[in-house]
């Protein structure tokens, strides 16, 4: 029996931090390698490197990934949905702005709060919880407001836009598929395994459609990068998330999210020499007012 916990902890604090900052300077990664290497191909390298991780790691760790549990529907349905919600990210970035894309992924929480609790009454969200996500999502869209400016919109950005509105809500209905179906005690590892085994199936299929070109002739920093995105991200951090999502509240956890585009302007700041702005730093400060109100324990009575 998985013993879940009603509010988060030190620990689940510590490692959805630790989650939201490697997610944001994968942004980086993933905006030095595109050039060099094609966007679903990278996924399909990344995801199908993460697959072999994972599976070594059960067999060293004695982790049953084909047992008979009653978990292969959810399983599939969930990685049908992460495979979506990465083909809808690099989709998108074909046709509208980084800036735009982040500010309509992290609708993600709200599809969260709205469905889950219908599903989960455990999961349903206080007054003042709702409060802080939408000041959190309100400190994001801030932040990346400067994509919405400087002209009309076109077709092809509206199109864009979509995709990231759909990733978003694709994202969402993962964690619900997780969170409300038998993957819920299923263990970690098969959860991911699910998805990241789908998607890297799906991942080259979608590549091949688009005409994108194979190669395994990269630089070293191409290789580099790719084996970040692939052990820390699509491995570690995202086993990480799914041993979280069986232990304690998704909803609360997915106000945690709202760091990741943040850092990643923290990054850019660091790493990229962009400039420091007032913006940012309203907006860090936004996302923690948000995530202190959502996961602020109700008053005893």
């Amino acid at each position: 029996m998985v013993e879940r916990k009603n509010h988060l902890d030190a620990l689940a604090v510590s490692l959805l931090v630790a989650c939201c900052l490697f997610w944001g300077f994968q942004q980086i990664l993933i905006k030095s390698t595109v050039g060099e290497v094609p966007p679903l191909w990278q996924a399909s390298l990344r995801f199908a490197g993460a697959t072999v991780l994972l599976w070594l790691w059960c067999v060293v760790r004695g982790v049953k990934l084909f047992a008979h549990d009653g978990t292969l529907k959810a399983g599939l349905l969930a990685g049908a949905l992460f495979a979506g919600e990465f083909s809808c990210i690099y989709l998108g970035l074909r046709d509208t702005t980084a800036s735009r894309l982040t500010v309509f992924l992290y609708t993600s929480p709200f599809v969260v709060a709205v469905l889950l609790p219908r599903l989960v009454p455990t999961e349903k969200l206080r007054a003042l919880q709702w409060i802080g996500l939408f000041i959190a999502f309100a400190a994001v869209a801030f932040a990346f407001s400067e994509g919405f400016t400087g002209g009309h919109s076109t077709a092809l950005q509206l199109r864009g836009d979509a995709f990231a509105l759909a990733a978003g809500t694709l994202w969402g209905l993962t964690t619900l598929v997780i969170r409300a179906s038998k993957l819920s005690t299923a263990s970690a590892e098969k959860t991911l395994f699910y998805q990241v085994a789908v998607t890297s199936l799906i991942a080259p299929l979608l590549s091949l459609m688009l005409g994108e070109s194979w190669s395994f002739s990269y630089s070293a920093h191409a290789w580099g990068s790719l084996a970040l995105q692939t052990a820390i991200g699509a491995f570690a951090s995202y086993l990480t998330w799914m041993w979280l999502l069986r232990h304690y509240p998704a909803t609360q956890m997915s106000s945690f999210t709202f760091l990741t585009p943040v850092f990643a302007l923290v990054f850019g700041v660091l790493l990229l020499d962009e400039p420091l702005t007032a913006q940012l730093m309203l907006a860090l400060c936004g996302v923690a007012i948000g995530i202190v109100l959502v996961n602020r324990k109700p008053a005893a009575r």
